[in-house]
């Protein structure tokens, strides 16, 4: 196994460059299709969500693999490779493998313990088995990681502490208030009808709004998410769909407007926004800039610590590891006075304009004021665990890969002492003819225990310690020791690669 991973997220990179690095459903096959033909790499898989973007592959050199696909990175997400490169992160083997199943159960997340990250990977899993991008080792490795996932959140309470991306937004939009107090009985627009704007809608309605207009440039889909809508059980909404050209019109009616579309250009600019709330922007004094202490992100424990406790002083003293670094971000100060219309933005690139926060009377929450607002991590010792299960998880697999890069040596023994078996029986017909069949049938029973108990014992040790660490030369020395043919042994990795059923759930 040589897994590589190259990528970028909000713990490495601004959100101006995630922005900027955004991939098109198009783009990704591309970058899939390219990763192959490039020479270091067997497999690819890309994981792109709104917040970070990976390349997985499966290569034979390390240092040409980090090269070329830093590389392929940057020429399909159009952000230049000088600039890109401060920003990537290289993980390698094991530590590949730990980092997706710490993605998979919202360890990495921008709400951390959040679950839709599992649709995403899911969604990245599909992808690479439609393109035919994805062999062996990225379908056990996402498989796997969705399996992680789930377990982590069904054994832990991560998933209670931690909340989806939405729900986090809306409490942020509330600004402390109890969010369905806050959005009981508003009218919400959201524009987009993928997965995290249907999220969206059916959080709203849950949440009590008591209209969701829906907008979408295919008129179809957002149809279909009304529909949906109202055949909730647990909400009375009422719903619709217009047009996206009806969204100005929209706008002056919205208490809330969630966006999340594929747009690579601004869906609502602020000029649209203060049109629809009558006033004009020009005369809307920006407001200063707060500069806030937050903690550092790449230590979950030290964050949950500096939210509970409210500062970083005292993260300090609850961290295990020694004192965490905290960081200055600069978050632009919402204008004062009442909201009049909350602003949602998940997409990335951005849908709504920056300058809105400058409008009076309009509040705006985007992945970048998410990322630096990212505060309510779950405790500490639900991370513990679910950290152990990740470590966990990362050894069985690891021990998984390995014993199965022996077994089609094993399957190739057992298949030459299978013929050899044969034209021995073969060589004793010609030599005792005038044998029946029932003679003949023992004859054969009897030779073949004899050779099945002779391969037994040593071909389940072969397994066992290749399966430990370090064991990959087990699967050479049995080829050496029995002179079996490489290319029989390749046969059967081929055979077990291009099965239909292996790794499906």
């Amino acid at each position: 196994m040589s897994l590589l991973v190259v990528g970028l997220s909000h713990r490495s990179a601004p959100v101006s460059v995630l922005e900027r690095a955004s991939l098109a459903a198009d783009t990704q096959a591309k970058l899939l299709q390219d990763t192959l033909a490039a020479e270091p790499a067997t497999e690819a898989a890309v994981l792109a969500t709104c917040n970070r973007i990976e390349l997985y592959a499966d290569v034979d050199k390390f240092h040409a693999g980090v090269a070329e696909l830093s590389t392929l990175l940057a020429q399909h997400s159009g952000v230049g490779l000088e600039e890109l490169t401060p920003y990537l992160y290289v993980h390698y083997e094991d530590r590949a493998v730990h980092h997706l199943f710490s993605v998979a159960c919202g360890l990495d997340s921008m709400v951390v313990g959040e679950g839709q990250i599992l649709g995403q990977i899911k969604d990245a899993l599909a992808r690479g088995q439609e393109l035919h991008t994805a062999g062996r080792l990225l379908n056990d490795l996402f498989q796997q990681a969705l399996r992680v996932g789930k377990r982590a959140h069904s054994e832990t309470g991560i998933d209670r502490a931690g909340q989806s991306l939405v729900t986090f937004g809306l409490q942020q939009l509330a600004a402390g208030a109890d969010p369905a107090l806050w959005a009981g009985g508003k009218r919400a627009l959201v524009i987009g009808a993928g997965s995290m704007s249907s999220l969206a809608a059916a959080t709203l309605a849950r949440t009590g709004v008591a209209e969701i207009v829906v907008a979408n440039r295919t008129r179809a889909r957002a149809d279909r998410l009304v529909e949906i809508l109202q055949q909730g059980d647990d909400t009375a909404v009422r719903a619709r769909a217009v047009e996206m050209s009806a969204v100005g019109d929209e706008l002056t009616r919205a208490d809330i407007v969630v966006s999340c579309t594929g747009s690579t250009g601004l869906v609502l600019t602020a000029d649209a926004l203060a049109d629809a709330l009558g006033v004009t922007l020009d005369a809307a004094p920006e407001a200063p800039a707060v500069t806030a202490v937050a903690p550092a992100p790449d230590d979950v424990d030290q964050h949950a610590a500096w939210v509970e406790n409210g500062s970083a002083a005292s993260a300090a003293s609850a961290a295990h590891a020694g004192p965490a670094t905290p960081r200055r971000v600069t978050v632009p100060a919402q204008s004062t006075g009442p909201v009049r219309l909350a602003l949602l933005d998940l997409a990335m690139p951005r849908d709504i304009d920056g300058a809105a926060h400058r409008i009076a009377g309009v509040r705006l929450v985007d992945i970048e004021s998410l990322a630096e607002a990212s505060a309510d991590a779950p405790m500490a010792a639900d991370v513990d665990r679910v950290r152990t299960i990740v470590s966990d998880e990362v050894a069985a697999f690891g021990a998984a890969q390995r014993a199965a890069h022996v077994a089609p040596t094993v399957v190739a023994l057992r298949t030459m002492a299978a013929d050899v078996v044969a034209g021995e029986i073969a060589r004793l017909d010609g030599r005792l003819p005038d044998l029946d069949e029932k003679q003949r049938a023992e004859i054969t029973q009897t030779v073949r225990r004899v050779v099945d108990k002779l391969l037994h014992a040593p071909t389940v040790r072969v397994k066992q310690l290749a399966s430990e660490p370090g064991g990959a030369g087990y699967a050479d020395a049995l080829r050496e020791l029995f002179d079996l043919d490489p290319q029989t042994v390749a046969a059967v990795s081929r055979a077990d690669l291009n099965d239909p059923n292996r790794g499906r759930s």
